[in-house]
Parts: structure tokens; sequence; C-alpha cells
């Protein structure tokens, strides 16, 4: 069994929650199905946005028992930050090693956005199965 380790920030979680009612944050921690429906209902018009503010160190703790891989290469919120602000332009993948794919976000701006959605979705996962193959 591999030692677990702090992966995400609690002031990246609440800094993401001041947008959250968009459901970032939710994404953050690894909760596509919430993210998605803080996204397309503002954060249940904004009460469960409002509610999430107690709710973060909970995520916080459950986020790290769930992707905390000790030794990890891959920095869950710097990847997430290249996610946010360059995802675009595959700045994220490039920095997992996803060379190709980097390639192709950065001619194609995120695969026709098709590609940078399916990352908002499944960065967290992404980083857990790089980080646990470069750990051996």
């Amino acid at each position: 069994m591999m030692d677990k380790e702090n992966s995400h920030s609690m002031f990246m979680g609440y800094l993401m929650w001041l947008f959250g009612f968009m459901g970032a944050h939710r994404f953050y921690y690894g909760r596509p199905i919430s993210g998605c429906i803080w996204f397309f209902t503002l954060g249940l018009l904004f009460v469960g946005w409002i509610v999430d503010l107690f709710l973060i160190p909970y995520m916080d703790r459950q986020a790290d028992i769930k992707y905390g891989v000790k030794n990890g290469v891959i920095n869950y919120n710097l990847c997430w930050i290249f996610l946010v602000f360059f995802g675009l332009f595959g700045i994220h993948r490039f920095y997992m090693g996803k060379i190709f794919t980097g390639i192709l976000w950065l001619f194609t701006g995120g695969f026709f956005l098709v590609g940078y959605l399916y990352d908002l979705l499944t960065l967290n996962d992404q980083i857990l199965i790089v980080n646990k193959s470069r750990s051996h």
C-alpha cells in the first residue's frame, strides 16, 4: 500500500470557492458530478455554495485520502492552475508528460473545448494515474 500525503490545498479550495457557484472548488476536489450541478444551477441557487464554505475542510481531507500519493511528481495545485488559466494551450498536459495531447490541445484550443471540459472533469484522476506510475 502506498503512503498518502496532502495532495490538495485548503487555501486553493477556498480560493476556488470564490467561483464555487460555478462548481470550481467541487471540480478541484474531485467531485465532477456535483461540480456540473453547481455549474448549471449557480451553486444550487447560491445556497449550496454558502454551505460549501463549511464543507471545504471535509472535501479537502477526502481529496487528500483519495488522491494523495507520497512522492508524486505532479503537483495537483500547479496542474489545476495550468488547466484553469492555460488549459486551452495544453500546458497542464505538457506538465503531466502528455506531450502528444499537449501539442493537440495547443493547436486545437483544447481539442475544440471538448478536451478542456474532459480535463476539467477528470484531471484529479489523470494526475493520480501519472503519480502512481512514476512513484515506483
